[in-house]
C-alpha cells in the first residue's frame, strides 16, 4: 500500500490523540505506554497472515501516520495538558455555534447520566470502545469517531457551567441562562432512523458524484450502527470512486462479512478481487470464488441501478 491510500484529508478526520490511541482524557504516562504498546502489538505486521496484505499494509499505515504520532503527543503531561486545552478551545468554537447534539448511544447515555456519575461512565465508555478499535480494523473508523465525539460531548459537560457565562446571547445574562440541553439521537422524529437518513443522504449525493459528501454521510451512519451491510458496502463504492481501493477493500470485504447476499457488495467486489460466497442457489459447502477484475456486470451494470430496490 503507498503512502497517498490514505489521503491527508481523510488523516486529518482523527486529529484528536486521545481517540487515535483509545484512551481516556485523564490518562496518565502510565495508561498512555500501556495502550501505546497494546495496539503497537495489534497493528505489528505480524499479527497478520502473509496471505492479508492489504490489512497489513493499512495497519502498518496506521500505526506510522496515527497511532505513533499521537502517542508521542501524550506520552508527556506537557503534551496532553496542551491537546486537551485544543480539545476545549474546538467544544468552545462548536457550542458557539450550537451545543453538541451527540448521535452514537454511548454519547447520548453520557448526556443522561447524574453529575456524579459522569466521569466513571465516561471512562467505562472509552475502554468499551478501545478494547474492539483495531481488530477487525474496519472497526477503526466508526469507533474511533465515536470516541472523538465521546471525548467533546464529556467535555461540554465538564465545561457546561463555562460556556454558559462565555456564550453571548444579546438577550440574557449568564446569570439568567438555562443549562445545556442535549437531544438524544434515539428521540424519533420519524419513522425514519437517524443511521438512515445519512445513508439516504449518501445515495443522493453519490447520485451527483460528490463522493466526499457521501463518505461523510455513510461513516456517520456506521458510527450509529455499523452492522449494516448495505451502509459498509455503499462506502467501499464511494472509496473505490475517488480511486483509494484498499479503502474499498476494507469496507466492501465487511460488508461481504455482514451478508454474504449484499447485491452491491456483490457487484463491486469483482474490480478487487475479493472473494465472493455463492450464491445461495447454487451454494455448495460454503465454498467462495474469488472474482475475476474482468467481470462484465460490474463494469457495464451501472453503479445506481442498485438504488431503484433500496429506496
Amino acid at each position: 500500500m503507498s503512502q497517498s491510500t490514505l489521503p491527508s484529508e481523510w488523516l486529518a478526520n482523527f486529529s484528536d490523540p486521545y481517540a487515535v490511541l483509545g484512551v481516556s482524557l485523564a490518562a496518565d504516562d502510565r495508561r498512555v505506554l500501556k495502550r501505546y504498546r497494546t495496539v503497537a502489538k495489534l497493528l505489528h505486521p505480524d499479527h497478520y497472515t502473509p496471505e492479508d496484505d492489504t490489512a497489513k499494509d493499512m495497519a502498518s499505515q496506521l500505526f506510522a501516520r496515527l497511532v505513533n504520532p499521537a502517542y508521542q503527543k501524550l506520552k508527556q503531561e506537557k503534551g496532553r495538558k496542551e491537546n486537551v486545552s485544543l480539545l476545549r478551545l474546538q467544544v468552545r468554537r462548536l457550542y458557539r455555534i450550537t451545543p453538541l447534539t451527540p448521535q452514537s448511544d454511548l454519547a447520548c447515555q453520557l448526556t443522561q447520566q447524574p453529575i456524579n456519575g459522569v466521569d466513571i461512565f465516561y471512562e467505562q465508555a472509552i475502554a468499551q470502545l478501545a478494547e474492539a478499535q483495531y481488530q477487525p480494523l474496519d472497526q477503526f473508523e466508526p469507533l474511533t469517531q465515536q470516541l472523538i465525539e465521546l471525548n467533546l460531548v464529556y467535555l461540554q459537560l465538564k465545561m457546561g457551567d463555562v460556556l454558559m457565562r462565555e456564550k453571548p446571547t444579546g438577550l440574557v445574562s449568564a446569570a439568567e441562562a438555562k443549562p445545556i440541553q442535549f437531544t438524544p439521537a434515539d428521540t424519533e422524529t420519524s419513522s425514519e432512523s437517524y443511521a438512515q437518513r445519512h445513508y439516504r443522504r449518501a445515495q443522493e449525493y453519490m447520485k451527483k458524484s460528490n463522493w466526499k459528501e457521501a463518505e461523510q454521510e455513510l461513516r456517520d451512519a456506521i458510527k450509529i450502527e455499523a452492522g449494516k451491510s448495505e451502509y459498509h458496502a455503499l462506502l467501499g463504492v464511494a472509496y473505490l470512486q475517488q480511486n483509494l481501493q484498499s479503502m474499498a477493500k476494507v469496507y466492501l470485504r465487511q460488508a461481504l462479512k455482514l451478508n454474504p447476499q449484499d447485491p452491491l457488495a456483490r457487484r463491486f467486489a469483482p474490480k478487487l478481487g475479493l472473494e465472493i460466497a455463492a450464491p445461495i442457489d447454487g451454494q455448495q459447502n460454503g465454498n467462495t470464488q474469488k472474482a475475476q477484475p474482468g467481470n462484465q456486470a460490474a463494469k457495464n451494470g451501472g453503479l445506481f441501478g442498485l438504488f431503484r430496490s433500496k429506496k
